[in-house]
């Protein structure tokens, strides 16, 4: 595997010093927000230039730090119109930007039904969804135009919240240049904890052709919310998971999630290890 890590996740540093600092810490590549990672201006639709995007990958290819994936996390379903087009039109920036720079991916969720972003039980309906599949499908056929992959990240608590949906999201858009973040834990809740080892080998069932990038995170449950930790430090069963991408994924970008500088070094030690150990 190629592991990685998010640029927001470490110390901050200017673009140059920051990728400078993930080549030092040992890891290949990196999941960057632009709006999350950048300081010295703020990263917006007028700011994301080829200029920029040319430098940054300069700066990369010196660094040998593949860019896995370019996050634009921003609510497709948002039902405001105002709001709504606004978030179109930054997803299509995003993917312009993204043919320049020479990602993996650009990378999302999948939203949900209110302009807050957050979960409600209408995020789960059917309704939901085909509002979802029709609000992406100009997001794709943009990124089949710039001939860049979009890959959506099925999370619980969002509109595409199981592998089944995810499939379905896939059949009906039927395009190759849609593909899958597979993050386990974000399809996790107290309720179906128990079946995590099912829900992995699942998502490399039914979403193995798809699965363009896994992000590695873990997890505890306290009270009746799941909270996200540095992998390895909790309940989520890695030697499965990591067995799966050996098998299936050589090379695949794994970025680690919910890690801070402090234990960032210790997270891929273990990640290196027991994938090295299954």
């Amino acid at each position: 595997m190629r592991l990685g890590i998010r640029a927001h996740d470490t110390k901050y540093a200017p673009l140059d010093e920051m990728v400078a600092n993930i080549h030092n810490m040992g890891f290949h590549c990196m999941h960057i927000a632009l709006a999350k990672s950048i300081k010295e201006f703020k990263p917006e639709i007028e700011t994301m230039t080829p200029g920029l995007a040319m430098y940054m990958k300069e700066i990369c290819r010196k660094n040998d730090v593949d860019v896995a994936v370019l996050g634009c996390y921003l609510n497709l379903c948002n039902p405001d119109p105002e709001q709504h087009k606004k978030i179109v039109d930054k997803y299509i920036a995003s993917i312009r930007f993204a043919s320049i720079l020479g990602c993996g991916v650009v990378g999302t969720e999948t939203g949900a039904v209110n302009t807050e972003y957050k979960y409600e039980p209408a995020n789960h309906t059917e309704e939901a969804l085909q509002t979802f599949i029709e609000n992406l499908r100009p997001i794709v056929k943009c990124a089949e135009q710039f001939g860049v992959i979009i890959a959506i990240e099925p999370v619980w608590k969002h509109i595409v919240c199981t592998v089944e949906r995810a499939r379905k999201v896939l059949d009906a858009i039927d395009s190759p240049n849609l593909q899958i973040i597979f993050d386990p834990v974000n399809l996790l809740c107290v309720d179906n904890i128990d079946r995590q080892d099912e829900i992995i080998n699942q998502a490399f069932e039914l979403l193995g052709d798809e699965i363009a990038v896994v992000h590695c995170k873990d997890y505890v449950v306290e009270g009746n919310e799941l909270k996200s930790i540095a992998a390895g430090t909790g309940s989520l069963n890695y030697p499965l998971l990591l067995k799966k991408i050996k098998e299936h994924k050589p090379y695949v970008h794994c970025t680690l999630e919910n890690t801070v500088p402090e234990n960032a070094a210790a997270t891929k030690e273990f990640m290196e290890k027991t994938y090295a150990s299954v």
